[in-house]
C-alpha cells in the first residue's frame, strides 16, 4: 500500500513537476489539492483538475477558500488600511497562510504522511507554507523537490518533457498568483532592479478610456455596495469593484521589499480592487475617526502587515490587533466617491452621517461656532508651557532664522 502525499498543487510549473515527480520517482499515492482564494474560473478548475489526472494523481481536490480568506484575513486588512512597504497589499503574502491550512487540514483528514509544495529555495512561501504545515500537521513529513534538488525553471521543462507532458511552458515567463486581493506577477524585468513589467505581462489588459466616478459604501469599515448597489458579502463588491476599475489598468506596481529569509525581491501586481478599496476605506477613516484613532491604528496596522507577510497568521498577537481593528470600524460608514482614468485613480471625496468635519461647530480657517478667541488664547497658553519651560531652564530660545 502506497503511502499518501498531499500536494498543494496550482497547476503552474513547478507544482506540475512535483506531481508528476511524487507519482513517478516516488511512487507516493498523490493528492493534489487547489485552494481557491478568488483567483479561479468554474473553466480553469476543470482544466486543472483534468490536468492533475494526466498527471498521474490518485485524487484531486479543490477547496473554495474565499469567503473565510476574506472574513478572516482580507476585512482587517481593510481595516488597517494595510500596504507592505506602503505600496503592496499583500495579494500573495495573506492568502498563502489560508492555502497552506486548508492543505494541511485536508492532510490530517486522510491521514497523510507528506505533504508536498513547489516552492523554490530563495523566496517566501517556503517558509508560510513550512511554518503552517508544522503547527497544523506536525506529524507529516514536508517534502519540497524544487527547492530540495535546487531545481531552475528549465530543468523541470525538460524533466516533464522527458515523461511525455507537452505544454506551452513560454506563457511560464511570468510566475502569476491571483486571488481576491490582487494578483502578483514575477519573472525577468522582476529580477532586476532597473526595468518596469511590459504592458502584456499584465494579465488585465487596458481596454477604456475616458474617465467614470465610482461610488463605494462602506458598511462598519466593510465594503458593501458599488454604485448604489448593496451586496450580500464584501467579496462579492471587491470583484465588482474589480470588474469595473482593472480595464484602467490602476492599482498596478512593482514592489520592492525584505524577504524573510533577509534577500531584497521585487513583484510586480495589479490590483485594481484593493488599492482602490483601500484608499477609499484610509479617506472615511480620515473623516470619522479623531486623530488618536488614527495614529493607534497606524502604529498597529503594519504589525498586522508584517506579521502576516512572514508567516505568522497563527500568531495570537494577530488575535489581539484583529480585536482592536474590529473595535475602531464601530463608526466607519459612508460612501466615498472615486475617480476612475487610465493608468490613474484618485478619491474625490466622502458623506457619512459620522463625518467630524462638521460645519456646526467649524469650518477650518474659515470659522469656529464651538468656542471664542479668548478660549483659544487660553488653550495655546497652556499648550506651550513645556516649551517655555525648557526655555526658560536652558536659557535658549529656538529661532528659524
Amino acid at each position: 500500500m502506497k503511502e499518501i502525499a498531499v500536494l498543494a498543487f496550482s497547476g503552474g510549473l513547478d507544482t506540475t513537476y512535483c506531481a508528476m515527480h511524487l507519482s513517478k520517482d516516488l511512487g507516493l499515492e498523490v493528492h493534489s489539492v487547489l485552494v481557491n482564494t478568488g483567483g479561479f474560473g468554474k473553466e480553469e478548475l476543470a482544466d486543472i483538475e483534468k490536468k492533475a489526472y494526466e498527471l498521474g494523481v490518485t485524487r484531486h481536490t479543490a477547496i473554495d477558500a474565499t469567503h473565510d480568506f476574506y472574513d478572516r484575513c482580507v476585512r482587517y486588512l481593510i481595516f488597517g488600511n494595510v500596504l507592505k512597504n506602503n505600496t503592496y497589499p499583500l495579494s500573495v503574502s495573506a492568502e498563502r497562510a489560508f492555502q497552506a491550512m486548508a492543505i494541511a487540514d485536508y492532510a490530517a483528514k486522510v491521514n497523510a504522511k507528506y505533504i508536498a509544495h513547489g516552492s523554490t529555495g530563495a523566496g517566501n512561501d517556503q517558509v508560510r507554507f513550512d511554518m503552517v504545515f508544522g503547527i497544523i500537521c506536525p506529524q507529516a513529513q514536508i517534502i519540497t523537490p524544487i527547492r530540495d534538488h535546487k531545481l531552475s525553471r528549465e530543468e523541470e521543462i525538460e524533466y516533464l518533457k522527458k515523461h511525455g507532458v507537452q505544454r506551452n511552458w513560454e506563457k511560464s515567463r511570468y510566475s502569476i498568483n491571483k486571488g481576491i486581493w490582487g494578483t502578483s506577477v514575477g519573472g525577468k524585468e522582476t529580477l532586476t532592479s532597473d526595468q518596469y513589467l511590459p504592458e502584456e505581462a499584465f494579465p488585465t489588459q487596458v481596454t477604456k478610456s475616458g474617465t467614470e466616478t465610482l461610488e463605494i459604501t462602506f458598511e462598519k469599515g466593510e465594503p458593501k455596495g458599488v454604485n448604489g448597489k448593496t451586496y450580500t458579502h464584501p467579496v462579492e463588491a471587491i470583484q465588482a469593484i474589480q470588474q469595473i476599475a482593472a480595464p484602467y489598468g490602476v492599482g498596478r506596481d512593482i514592489h520592492v521589499g525584505d524577504t524573510i529569509i533577509g534577500i531584497k525581491g521585487r513583484v510586480g501586481f495589479e490590483a485594481a480592487a484593493p488599492m482602490i478599496v483601500i484608499k477609499a476605506h484610509h479617506a472615511l477613516e480620515k473623516h470619522v475617526l479623531t486623530k488618536w484613532q488614527l495614529q493607534l491604528k497606524d502604529t498597529l496596522s503594519p504589525w498586522y502587515g508584517n506579521l502576516l507577510h512572514e508567516g505568522h497568521f497563527l500568531e495570537p498577537a494577530m488575535r489581539n490587533i484583529e480585536a482592536f481593528l474590529q473595535d475602531s470600524q464601530q463608526h466607519v460608514s459612508g460612501t466615498v466617491k472615486v475617480h476612475l482614468a487610465p493608468y490613474h485613480f484618485h478619491i474625490i471625496g466622502i458623506q457619512s452621517s459620522h463625518d467630524l468635519m462638521a460645519n456646526s461647530f467649524a469650518s477650518y480657517g474659515e470659522m469656529n461656532n464651538g468656542w471664542s478667541g479668548e478660549d483659544v488664547k487660553g488653550f495655546a497658553k497652556v499648550a506651550s508651557i513645556q516649551g517655555m519651560i525648557y526655555s526658560h531652564v536652558n536659557g535658549q530660545t529656538e529661532s528659524v532664522s
